[in-house]
Parts: structure tokens; sequence; C-alpha cells
């Protein structure tokens, strides 16, 4: 099914306003994403160009960057959302669950959300069974936590044509890789088998904002307060969402964390502001009665 077949073009204009719990007019997501970067294979973003052009294996310069995210950068996380009592959801590769034991710990610990991220990084269109990778990681963040998790973001964003099917089919409520909106909307998947669809977001996220487009901190921060005030003013009539999408090799080093915390000290500085985990965003909306 194509894109239009799954869920039909809506004028967010069109739409009857969505109201959100409590009165807020803007529901703020906070995403961290945890990673699993294999050695053996090429780097999945580097920060350091290789010699001459050539990639080179074992890839110790751009293998360490992101290590250095799971040694420190995470922990300067765990610090400013404890802070700031923010509950993000972990978009989490599943092989973190068993190869950094202690970061998936401490997240379980302080009641994040677990949400799917693949089993580890890489081209979700090249994995030979993209159903058995699903089930494992599925299996694997349950073994960790104890529960499903009932969200799911691909590796890159990127999906085939069966990935909402076998999502649906693995018990998931929500999916983030459709970056088109910025409200809920369901995706039919046919045979009465829906999936809503959860705005994650490609400007307020450090990988774009600050790798891709070499975007500096203070830069990125004007753009989170940006974007929070113009939604956080339409959403007076209907509410909106709000994804900030952080990786901890990025904006949990020394001289960027600070800034993280300053937008959202902003942010939470405003009223009828609702700070909420993707699965708290899906249940409300589901119960909200929005039909788009």
């Amino acid at each position: 099914m194509i894109p239009r077949e799954r869920a039909p073009y809506s004028a967010i204009v069109d739409r009857p306003p969505l109201k959100l719990p409590g009165g807020a007019r803007l529901v703020v997501w906070t995403i961290v994403n945890l990673e699993f970067w294999d050695i053996a294979r090429p780097m999945a973003r580097q920060v350091l160009p290789a010699p001459t052009g050539q990639v080179l294996l074992p890839d110790v310069p751009n293998w360490s960057w992101h290590e250095y995210g799971m040694r420190v950068g995470v922990w300067r996380f765990f610090e400013l959302f404890r802070h700031l009592a923010i509950r993000p959801t972990l978009s989490i590769n599943a092989r973190v669950c068993e190869d950094y034991q202690r970061v998936a710990r401490a997240a379980h610990e302080a009641g994040w959300e677990f949400m799917g991220h693949a089993y580890e990084q890489g081209p979700m269109h090249l994995i030979e069974d993209q159903k058995a990778m699903i089930e494992r990681s599925v299996a694997v963040i349950e073994r960790c936590t104890g529960k499903k998790p009932v969200g799911w973001l691909g590796s890159g964003l990127a999906e085939t044509w069966h990935t909402l099917d076998y999502l649906i089919d693995e018990g998931c409520l929500y999916v983030a890789d459709w970056v088109c909106d910025d409200q809920p909307f369901r995706m039919d998947i046919g045979g009465g088998k829906r999936i809503v669809s959860i705005p994650y977001s490609y400007e307020t996220n450090d990988s774009p904002f600050l790798y891709t487009r070499n975007g500096t901190i203070d830069q990125f921060v004007a753009a989170i307060k940006r974007q929070f005030d113009t939604l956080y003013a339409e959403g007076a009539q209907s509410g909106r969402v709000m994804a900030i999408c952080l990786h901890p090799y990025l904006i949990g080093v020394p001289h960027r964390i600070q800034g993280l915390g300053d937008a959202l000290d902003y942010i939470a500085g405003h009223d009828k502001v609702w700070f909420a985990t993707g699965e708290e965003i899906v249940r409300a909306w589901l119960d909200s009665g929005a039909t788009f």
C-alpha cells in the first residue's frame, strides 16, 4: 500500500481542534536515541572523514566518537532529565540492551519509555528478513524491561512497503518514521489493522542540525525556542506535538549539553505544556476520539 492508501491527505486547518490532556496547548516529546555501531562494519556516521576518502576497517576514530556518547554523554542526559523531571522516550537499538546493559538498566530504572529502533544501526532495506529482525528487537527489549515496546522508529527512519504490517503484528501502537505532520494521525494497513503516526522531527533534531548541516549549539537552541513559540501559539486553537530528538555523542558533549538545558528550561517556563512519552501521547490521542 502506498502512503495515500495508508493515510489519506488531511489539511491541518480542516480538522476538529485537538484537545490535549489538562488543557495543554502543546505536548513536547523528547526522544533520546541510543544506537549500537558495529566496529566491524562501516560507521553509521562519520565525524572524521577517512584519509584519502577510503573507508578503513576498523574505523576507530568514528566508532570512538559514538562510544563517547555511551560512556559519558548519555549520563549527562540522565542528570539533565532527572533535574527537569522529564521522562523521555528512548529510541533504542535492541542490541544496546545486550552490549550496554548498564545504560539500558539506568534508563529502565529512571522510568524512560523504550521505543524500538531496529536491532542495531544499519540500513533497513538491506536486512534480509525484516520481520524476524523486528520480532527479535521487540523480544530483546521485553526481556530487558519486562514490557513489549508499543512504539517504533526505524533505523534512519527507513521502512519498506511491509514494515507497518510487521509492527502491528508485534503489537505496536505507534510509529515515528512519518515526519509529515504536527499532530498524530492514523495509518490504515488494511484488514481492519491500524497504527498511529506520531510526528518525529528533522528540524529540532541534533543529528541533521549539528551534524549534517554543521549548525552551532546556539543556532540549535534558537531553533528549538522558535519552533516552540510557533507551535505553542498555534496550539491555542488546536493541540500540537513538538519532538526534540537527541543523540548522546552529539549534544551530550561538554560544550553543547548546557544549551539543551537552556532550551528545555525555556519551554518548561510556559504553562499549558505537557512533557510526555510516545505511549502517553498516542493513548491520549486515541482517547480524544480524533478520527483523522
